[in-house]
């Protein structure tokens, strides 16, 4: 085994405190209503948190930003020939269900959209490239939605290839929360200068072909990348406890594909979160999705009250 003191890691590891001192003249420009708009169900997220956390982090990946555009117009430049306009900066965002990678997916949308170097900002999440419900049935999976085998990561690569490569006009599809299924329906995205792609597996690693040779990752294509990271521990308690208020709230919904969760009681309900947590997405995590927390540009590591206690971020 290969030992590496602190200061030879690849890594800067840094207190929230410290964090947060790296922006500390940035002015606030968020409300609390939109932040309370932004927020997940069962998160904490504040002003504060935007402020210490996701602000410091808006300004970093701005500066990559205008570091890949003046990259990008050099390599123009030692080619001697005109290049498409500029293509779009692809951020990865990775994390455990319930961890709140959503939550921050939005945000930094929201904040890097208010920068005028970059006022196009999308967001796209790979729910929409999950396989059909009735895809999923006909493969035996429906049970392992969310694993890398129930995606169609062919049109996953597509896609991401497609906004790498400059194309003026590309399409996401689009997934609805309360039928748990794929719509058919179309996103249409017009060349963003910035694209994130949230989901669990993006950051996975590439297939073997069939013929044994390497193939393509997405997260090949990706500029900069983010793991929402916590304790399992924790991200179970999350988990149930998000379960039970949707019980309350989107399952309580008759045209909910979770509609029969409803009428559980507490008891019930916990022990079904349980469950599911226990089968499914506990087994994902493990095997698909927290082996890909070294791959991150940058890891945002949280507490047990959903704030953000340190920031790993990869050195250059």
């Amino acid at each position: 085994m290969v030992s590496m003191s602190r200061d030879l890691s690849p890594y800067v590891e840094l207190e929230r405190a410290a964090w947060a001192e790296l922006a500390r003249d940035a002015i606030q420009p968020m409300s609390g209503e939109e932040v309370e708009r932004l927020r997940g169900v069962g998160e904490e997220l504040d002003l504060d948190e935007v402020q210490q956390v996701y602000l410091p982090l808006t300004q970093l990946i701005s500066l990559r930003v205008r570091l890949s555009e003046a990259l990008y117009r050099a390599t123009e430049r030692f080619l001697g020939e005109p290049q498409p306009e500029r293509v779009p900066f692809i951020i990865g965002l990775a994390g455990s269900v319930a961890v709140g990678k959503s939550t921050t997916a939005r945000l930094l949308r929201d904040l890097l959209a208010q920068h005028e170097d970059h006022a196009r900002v999308a967001l796209v999440t790979t729910d929409g490239f999950l396989l059909p419900n009735e895809e999923l049935e006909r493969r035996g999976i429906l049970h392992r939605k969310g694993f890398p085998e129930s995606y169609d990561r062919k049109a996953l690569l597509r896609f991401v290839m497609q906004a790498k490569s400059g194309a003026e006009r590309i399409e996401a599809p689009v997934y609805d929360h309360l039928t748990y299924n794929v719509t058919g329906e179309k996103k249409a995205l017009q060349r963003p200068d910035i694209l994130i792609v949230e989901g669990l597996n993006v950051l996975a690693p590439a297939r073997s072909r069939g013929d044994g040779s390497p193939g393509l990752a997405i997260s090949d294509f990706f500029d900069f990348s983010v793991y929402v990271d916590a304790s399992s521990r924790d991200i179970r308690k999350w988990y149930i406890s998000r379960f039970l208020r949707l019980r309350e709230t989107a399952f309580a919904n008759p045209a909910s594909y979770f509609h029969r969760y409803s009428t559980l009681t507490d008891a019930e309900a916990v022990t079904r979160a349980e469950e599911l947590w226990d089968t499914i997405n506990w087994p994902n995590l493990r095997e698909n999705i927290a082996t890909t927390r070294g791959r991150a540009d940058l890891v945002l590591r949280k507490s047990s009250d959903h704030t953000v206690q340190w920031v790993r971020l990869r050195k250059l």
